[in-house]
C-alpha cells in the first residue's frame, strides 16, 4: 500500500524517505469487503478516504429510495462527503464498496496537523481539490448541456476500465438515465462489459 501511495503523491510533489514515513504515519490503513459501507447517509463522517486499491460509489438515496450515484472512486482516487467531513457533521450520502478495497484513511484533525507539519501536502492537498473541483463541474454541465448518449461516450473515453467494473444498472444510474436507454448505447458498450 505504501508504494503505491507514495507514488501518487510524487506525481505532484517530491519526498525523501523521512518525509513519506511521517505523512504515512497520520494515515490509517483498513481493508474493506465488497458491499461494505464506509459511511450512510446519516452517519457521522470521520475521515477522508484514499483507494490504494478496488472500486466505490458514493451515492445518495432520495426519499422515494431513488439511488443518484455522484461519482465512482478507483484506484488514486480520494473520497468522502466532504461537507460532513469537514463540518464534522452527518452524511447527505453514502460510501460503499463495489468490490473489495484497500483503503488509507485520515481524520480531519491529522489532516490539518499533517498540512501544518508538511506544507508540501498543502500543494498537494490544493492540487487533488482544484481537480476535484473542476472535474465536478464538467459533471454539472455534462448533465445540463450533452445527451445522454454524450455523457455515455466521454463517460466510456475517459474511463473504459470502469465499464468492465461495473454494472449496466450502475452505469446507468451514474449518467441519470434508465437502464433501458443505456442499453440503446450497448453497441459502443464492449464486448466484455459487465452486465
Amino acid at each position: 500500500m505504501k508504494k503505491e501511495f507514495r507514488q501518487h503523491i510524487e506525481e505532484i510533489v517530491t519526498l525523501n524517505d523521512d518525509d513519506f514515513e511521517r505523512i504515512a504515519s497520520y494515515f490509517a490503513a483498513r481493508r474493506y469487503n465488497k458491499g461494505d459501507f464506509l459511511f450512510r447517509q446519516g452517519d457521522r463522517v470521520y475521515y477522508m478516504y484514499f483507494v490504494v486499491s478496488g472500486l466505490l460509489k458514493l451515492v445518495y438515496n432520495d426519499e422515494s429510495g431513488k439511488e443518484h450515484i455522484l461519482s465512482f472512486a478507483m484506484e488514486d482516487w480520494w473520497e468522502t462527503d466532504y461537507w460532513a467531513y469537514y463540518n464534522r457533521s452527518t452524511a447527505s450520502m453514502s460510501l460503499q464498496c463495489l468490490e473489495d478495497s484497500d483503503i488509507l484513511c485520515i481524520t480531519l484533525s491529522d489532516y490539518q496537523a499533517l498540512c501544518a507539519d508538511h506544507p508540501k501536502m498543502v500543494s498537494f492537498f490544493l492540487q487533488k481539490a482544484t481537480s476535484g473541483h473542476i472535474a465536478s463541474q464538467q459533471r454539472i454541465l455534462s448533465l445540463l448541456r450533452a445527451s445522454a448518449q454524450e455523457r455515455y461516450e466521454a463517460l466510456l473515453r475517459r474511463y473504459p476500465s470502469l465499464f468492465q467494473r461495473v454494472s449496466k444498472s450502475l452505469i446507468a444510474a451514474y449518467l441519470g438515465v434508465s437502464r433501458e436507454t443505456l442499453s440503446r448505447f450497448l453497441p459502443n458498450f464492449g464486448e466484455n462489459a459487465k452486465l
